[in-house]
């Protein structure tokens, strides 16, 4: 969303703006890197056209994808961070034929899988810069699907391993793998996934928005964060 990236494009130097495939990206410099920044839309395809034309077009050598997502964990509270150990869709079934939910029919793999060095980047961006929040390393879950049903949580915790669920991450963690580019996918809670949504989501992206921007001006700012990343 337009709130989601606002905030980075203010802190962006040397901008030049390219138009792709109806959507604009931005380059420019973020804190002594030189980064593209653009916003994916809501939903997989969206998202995945995106993150092919980062590749293709601007050639990026990693790709940090930020926003919000509902809860799945029982520990998460509103505000809370996920960093992405993996990414799953919970929206593929072909059970039909045989195959797990979640598992991708006749494909090698099923579960993308984030790169180690950008996910400990991320923890250790969000310990620094939000003490006071819970910053947990899980699996995200994507789908092209609203949740707010307790029991579909409760299946997505216990039968998929989720930490949160969300519309996106699984498909950019999907073509970063098919192109061997190393991603991390940062999630900030904005609802528990429990049907509370309406009243949530629209006041809490302006902060989950700030969420966003803090962590990755941590990981562009740390020692462990190098340029070409």
């Amino acid at each position: 969303m337009d709130e989601e990236i606002r905030l980075l494009l203010e802190q962006l130097t040397n901008t030049r703006q390219v138009y792709k495939a109806s959507t604009v990206y931005y380059q420019g410099q973020l804190w002594g890197h030189d980064v593209v920044i653009c916003k994916s839309g809501v939903g997989k395809v969206n998202a995945a056209v995106c993150t092919q034309s980062l590749i293709d077009t601007f050639a990026v050598e990693a790709i940090l994808f930020t926003g919000v997502a509902g809860a799945v964990s029982a520990t998460l509270r509103i505000g809370d961070i996920v960093v992405s150990s993996d990414c799953m869709y919970h929206d593929m079934d072909a059970r039909a034929l045989g195959f797990a939910v979640g598992e991708i029919p006749y494909a090698t793999t099923s579960v993308f899988t984030a790169d180690a060095e950008l996910v400990q980047a991320a923890v250790d961006a969000g310990h620094r810069m939000y003490p006071e929040l819970q910053v947990e390393v899980g699996r995200v879950l994507s789908g092209d699907q609203f949740i707010a049903d307790r029991a579909h949580v409760a299946f997505l915790r216990e039968e998929l391993g989720g930490s949160c669920t969300e519309m996106e991450g699984a498909a950019v963690a999907h073509v970063c793998v098919m192109n061997a580019v190393p991603f991390v996918i940062v999630r900030s809670m904005s609802d528990q996934a429990d049907g509370s949504a309406h009243t949530n989501f629209a006041e809490f992206t302006v902060t989950a928005a700030k969420h966003s921007l803090g962590i990755i001006e941590g990981m562009l700012t740390a020692n462990n964060v190098q340029n070409d990343h």
